[in-house]
């Protein structure tokens, strides 16, 4: 009987909490979407006069900070597009790597931008497996690149940059550069990868089938 009641309650677990996780992401990012289309209109609530009741009119309609926040994006997106806008966005880099502290954080976040969502950057381009944190102890990580500059001068030859995200959050982890000798490359898709890491290894890559299968225990004489 327990065995039972403790499947249902398990087999339900699998029902609401993709479903649970899934809301819970939705409404985070349409709550930061809000915020900042909050945070626009008390800024324009301050600057131009006049603004305030129709601030306070807005800021009552549901999902509407979602919708002009997409669209911004989108237009954005559409505007840099073409020459001019490529021309826009040269003058306002310039602008922005003129000021001291910005021009730090501008320039890395850029950086990473371009890597991650260009059509031609290599982030996270394979899968590995690595010991980490110790010898002995192994996780999967993501091929970045290599090490460049000054860094690669103090290195063996042959090394390679890695990220070890960390579980159930992948979007947090460390960043290692190793010998590529020391890194098993993967006959395995990212997405898997990030799967299987997002779930704590409870989502095997290639479905249930890829388990291994347990050794029949030899017969007692």
């Amino acid at each position: 009987m327990n065995l039972k009641l403790r499947h249902y309650f398990l087999t339900g677990m699998l029902v609401w909490l993709p479903m649970g996780v899934t809301v819970w992401l939705l409404t985070w990012l349409v709550g930061t979407m809000d915020g900042i289309f909050l945070a626009v209109l008390g800024a324009l609530d301050a600057i131009i006069p006049g603004m305030h009741a129709i601030a306070v009119s807005l800021r009552n309609v549901p999902g509407l900070g979602v919708a002009l926040v997409a669209l911004v994006i989108f237009g954005t997106g559409v505007f840099v597009a073409n020459i001019f806008g490529q021309w826009w966005l040269r003058q306002w880099s310039r602008v922005i790597t003129r000021i001291p502290v910005v021009n730090s954080i501008y320039s890395s976040v850029k950086q990473v931008a371009d890597t991650l969502f260009s059509g031609s950057g290599n982030a996270f381009s394979k899968a590995l497996l690595v010991q980490y944190p110790h010898q002995g102890s192994w996780t999967i990580a993501f091929l970045t690149g290599a090490p460049g500059g000054q860094v690669a001068r103090h290195l063996p030859n042959d090394c390679v940059s890695v990220y070890v995200p960390t579980t159930p959050n992948p979007t947090s982890g460390f960043f290692l550069m190793m010998p590529r000798s020391s890194v098993v490359e993967l006959d395995m898709s990212v997405d898997d990868a990030l799967k299987y890491i997002i779930s704590m290894g409870v989502v095997v890559p290639g479905g249930p089938d890829s388990l291994p299968t347990k050794a029949n225990p030899a017969p007692t004489v």
